[in-house]
């Protein structure tokens, strides 16, 4: 099964192409204009196994929202497409992802309805060049495109770094597991019928 997707997305603000692969072996390529954010999906590409070419330009003499914003769109619209009838999928996956001092929690359903709950409190305005409060942007982009249910707790930390790679570390290993094959699934995982 052919699991990727290529997404070309180009508004007032911002112009995104970007290609994943679900079956990947975590290569990245990677450039937003935010060397902060390039670094995170590089992180998330490589523990999720995801192969995950980005390129946007974004108008970051505004600001970084458009552009973080977008990108969660764009990545959301990937993920969905490239899983098509998510047949066989294990569907859930729960992970705990230390970085250093920090421990977050991300849990995932793959269930076709968007939601996400995000339990994360961030004590500075930027990390290099990202905008922290842009952070939950992201995510509720992601999930609104790509049709899924997402918890994101912080259970501590203190270095505001730590605390968003664990995140995006989590999320890569979290989708990871939800959307591996499991040959004993017949269909979809729900009584539904559907995903």
């Amino acid at each position: 099964m052919d699991r990727r997707a290529e997404i070309n997305r180009k508004t007032l603000e911002t112009d995104i192409a970007l290609k994943l692969e679900l079956d990947g072996k975590g290569r990245a390529e990677i450039h937003t204009g935010i060397g902060f954010l390039d670094h995170m999906l590089i992180l998330m590409a490589k523990h999720g196994q995801l192969d995950l070419r980005v390129k946007c330009e974004g108008d970051l003499e505004v600001d970084t929202h458009h552009t973080v914003e977008d990108l969660g769109i764009v990545l959301g619209r990937a993920i969905k497409e490239s899983l098509g009838d998510r047949a066989g999928i294990k569907r859930y996956s729960t992970v705990f992802t230390p970085m250093d001092e920090a421990l977050s929690m991300v849990s995932i359903d793959i269930s076709g309805r968007s939601f996400l709950k995000f339990g994360v409190d961030l004590t500075r305005e930027y990390v290099g060049d990202f905008e922290t409060e842009t952070l939950k942007e992201f995510f509720i982009a992601l999930t609104s495109n790509a049709g899924i249910t997402l918890h994101i707790n912080m259970n501590y930390g203190e270095n505001n770094h730590h605390i968003i790679e664990s995140i995006f570390k989590g999320f890569g290993r979290a989708l990871r597991e939800a959307i591996m094959i499991d040959e004993n699934i017949e269909g979809v995982m729900s009584t539904k019928g559907i995903l």
